[in-house]
């Protein structure tokens, strides 16, 4: 019995898991948010629905996006016309879409970040990959298996159907994994297309116009490890903890249901209050033990489900402005990309940190938080610790 804990213990890493590359990727498609209201009840043959796209027009100017990046096209749509009424049977087409788009997408994004990263492709020992799209067998995660060339052998583990807040599932559980594996190499990999949630509009439905009035394709990938090699590996962030929690009295707060025509998003409207109420609670909890009690001592990813989020953990945090303002430039310059999109923030953040000269990649804060929400209302929280420029 020594003998195994000690093997179990040369077996461990010493250090805590270090985000040691980012790749992102978005397809060539641009959705121009200044106009989308004409073209999206144009290509939905829903024009005669004069009231319903005012009211549209004014759901896509209140999400502060400036533009996203999608796969369908209107030729898409010519070539697939049951995408379009609110219900009629599509799964099958949408399908079509997604199971190749989102390994390609992947793809896309993890070579970024192999190229970062710089090491040889062998040393990969992990691969988890998440999409909110495309469930298949084999999945996403064999297809990039095969996509990028990695041995055989690796370790994959493949998560569909999460929804938003999985961008910081895959983190914790690539940090079990890195501490937990002397010498692992883990290439997490988010990509999501929203292909199986576009639909002409209908009244009774306006969760649906929410949805097409901010979601965003991309995809991000990371490589993530411990004990960084030296001189040769660059950390960008330090994974210091990390938790999930379902919010309480959350009920229905966030819900997709996959049917016949594909994915359906249903929204409580006071969704914004429950996120922001719960956020100290959860900071506190982590941040008091070190000494911080004045949030805006951190740095912050939050993910960005819509801007009156925002607005209220601004509120409720007492943070002054611009706390957020990667978080909102990502939402600006892609929309919600689902689980991608805290990804896309830590890029953004450590971009700017650099360009400014901040001093570290979390804007010159040592300490910060990512935040992923979505469906249950499930939050996850990953305490960051940003390094050295």
């Amino acid at each position: 019995m020594v003998g195994i804990q000690n093997f179990q213990r040369t077996e461990r890493s010493d250090g805590l898991a270090n985000v040691l590359a980012i790749g992102t990727a978005n397809p060539p498609n641009i959705i121009e948010q200044s106009t989308f209201a004409d073209y999206y009840f144009r290509v939905t043959n829903s024009e005669h629905k004069v009231e319903l796209k005012e009211k549209f027009r004014r759901v896509c100017a209140r999400t502060t996006v400036k533009k996203r990046y999608t796969y369908v096209t209107e030729d898409v749509l010519k070539e697939n016309p049951n995408m379009i009424p609110y219900k009629a049977p599509s799964l099958d087409v949408r399908q079509e879409i997604v199971i190749s788009a989102v390994p390609n997408l992947g793809k896309e994004a993890a070579e970024k970040a192999l190229d970062e990263w710089g090491r040889p492709r062998s040393e990969i020992t992990h691969l988890i990959f998440c999409a909110m799209v495309g469930v298949d067998m084999p999945g996403a995660d064999y297809q990039l298996l095969n996509l990028l060339n990695l041995k055989p052998n690796v370790k994959r583990s493949m998560f569909y159907q999460l929804g938003c807040y999985a961008g910081g599932t895959v983190l914790r559980l690539a940090k079990d994994i890195a501490e937990n594996n002397k010498n692992a190499r883990i290439l997490v990999v988010c990509a999501e297309v929203m292909a199986l949630t576009f639909r002409g509009p209908e009244e009774a439905h306006f969760d649906n116009l929410i949805g097409q009035a901010i979601f965003g394709d991309g995809a991000a990938a990371l490589v993530i490890g411990a004990d960084p090699i030296e001189n040769v590996e660059k950390p960008v962030f330090e994974l210091a903890s990390a938790s999930q929690v379902v919010l309480p009295d959350s009920d229905g707060a966030v819900e997709g249901h996959l049917i016949e025509s594909g994915l359906t998003f249903h929204l409580l409207n006071k969704l914004p209050n429950i996120v922001a109420k719960n956020l100290e609670m959860s900071l506190a909890e982590v941040f008091e033990p070190l000494g911080i009690s004045d949030w805006d001592e951190l740095f912050y990813i939050v993910h960005p489900g819509g801007p009156a989020i925002l607005d209220k953990a601004e509120e409720q945090l007492k943070l002054k402005e611009g706390k957020l303002r990667a978080t909102r430039h990502v939402l600006s310059e892609f929309g919600n990309m689902s689980s991608a999109t805290v990804l896309f923030i830590m890029d953004e953040m450590r971009r700017r940190s650099a360009e400014e000269k901040k001093g570290t990649t979390g804007e010159g804060r040592e300490w910060g938080v990512l935040f992923g929400l979505g469906p249950g209302l499930t939050m996850e929280m990953v305490m960051l610790r940003s390094v050295a420029l």
